[in-house]
């Protein structure tokens, strides 16, 4: 049923063809003890139209019923609330329910006025039947009907067609921010970071106190491109696609073995919660690292190791490709971004050929927060492809 609310409109033409139908009714000649049921189902008629948007198949029984009754009775009155009725049911969608209405009501119609006191015969009954229904005039009120319906169908399409394209371009300007605070901001921080890390170590070297201020702006530099990289991906992420992880690895792994490579999969160490940052950045090292061996290894064996550590979450790809350890690795786009990827959450990552021949690549990904190290803690290295 449609919960649309009653309006003003809905009681302005409930009224006005209510007063018509008494006005219609008022002209009757004589009365009789029946005129009051008749002017009650003139009002009934007229009035019920106002719920003509909310139950539009409901009113179009009421209206019908009506306007067959005050027939029965005598009223000489059309049928001018069952107009209105159908054309609300088509407007509404229910066309078979106001075609079938329109087919019986002629019939109908007929048949009250032959039961009347008019002492009709069968032809004037029909000619009354025209007068009463207007057949025109009921065409034409079903065909306004299906013809608003379709215009309020357009309309609703070409907005759902607006808030689409809106969200479109939503999506487009948000992975467009997402990009240019990766170009922009990532590539600082982690130089920032870098620049501290390399501070601290060569202070705890030297066998000099490191400034408090130093130690405050490598952990800031930590914290700040760990935050980044968690604003980055949720900007990249869409409820459509809805970020991967640890648990979609296994899948992963399932997928790489389609074309031939005999890939495997190994977790150790207790599995516990990671932050969400890490386990999406997991789960891209290990997609990028199976897509290379799929692409340029030509490779018939992969091994994907996962280890949960209690401060860390390593992972591990080995291949038996082409590589060799005299082979200089070019770092593409792939290789880079893992990279960034895995020094924004303050980890580190090892890609390079194996000594038996083969790629390896290693990251390991902090997943607690550690406290301030003393002047002597030397800094995680990083090796470059």
């Amino acid at each position: 049923m449609n919960r649309q609310r009653i309006g003003v409109t809905d009681w302005a033409i409930a009224v006005g063809v209510t007063a018509a139908l008494l006005f219609a009714g008022l002209r009757q000649q004589g009365p009789t003890q029946l005129d009051p049921l008749g002017y009650a189902l003139l009002v009934g008629g007229g009035l019920a139209l106002v719920w003509g948007r909310r139950a539009p198949v409901t009113v179009l029984a009421v209206t019908a019923v009506c306007a067959l009754g005050h027939q029965v009775i005598g009223f000489d009155a059309p049928a001018v609330a069952y107009l209105f009725a159908v054309y609300a049911a088509v407007r509404a969608g229910h066309r078979v329910v106001a075609v079938a209405g329109s087919v019986i009501m002629p019939v109908a119609v007929t048949l009250a006025l032959l039961a009347s006191p008019h002492d009709l015969t069968m032809g004037e009954a029909l000619t009354r039947t025209r007068d009463v229904l207007q057949l025109a005039w009921l065409i034409a009120a079903g065909a306004a009907g299906e013809a608003l319906r379709q215009a309020e169908r357009r309309a609703d399409e070409a907005e759902r067609t607006r808030e689409e394209t809106a969200r479109r371009r939503a999506d487009e300007e948000r992975l467009h921010i997402a990009r240019e605070l990766h170009d922009s901001l990532t590539h600082q921080i982690s130089v920032i970071k870098v620049q501290a890390e390399v501070a601290v170590h060569l202070a705890g070297r030297r066998g000099e106190q490191v400034p408090e201020a130093l130690l405050v702006i490598r952990e800031a530099g930590r914290e700040a491109a760990r935050e980044l990289r968690a604003t980055l991906e949720a900007l990249r992420d869409d409820d459509k696609n809805p970020p991967r992880g640890l648990a979609d690895v296994p899948e992963l792994v399932r997928r790489a073995r389609a074309p031939g490579l005999d890939a495997r999969l190994t977790v150790e160490g207790h599995r516990s919660d990671v932050p969400a940052a890490v386990d999406r950045t997991a789960y891209r090292i290990v997609q990028e690292s199976l897509t290379n061996v799929a692409r340029h290894a030509a490779a018939t064996t992969a091994s994907v190791r996962i280890d949960h550590r209690p401060d860390a979450l390593v992972i591990r790809v080995d291949d038996d490709g082409g590589a060799r350890p005299d082979t200089v690795p070019v770092p593409g786009v792939g290789l880079l971004g893992m990279r960034e990827r895995v020094t924004a959450l303050g980890g580190r990552l090892r890609a390079e050929p194996r000594p038996g021949g083969g790629f390896t690549v290693r990251a390991e990904l902090p997943v607690e927060r550690t406290s301030l190290p003393s002047s002597r803690t030397s800094p995680p290295s990083e090796r470059t492809p």
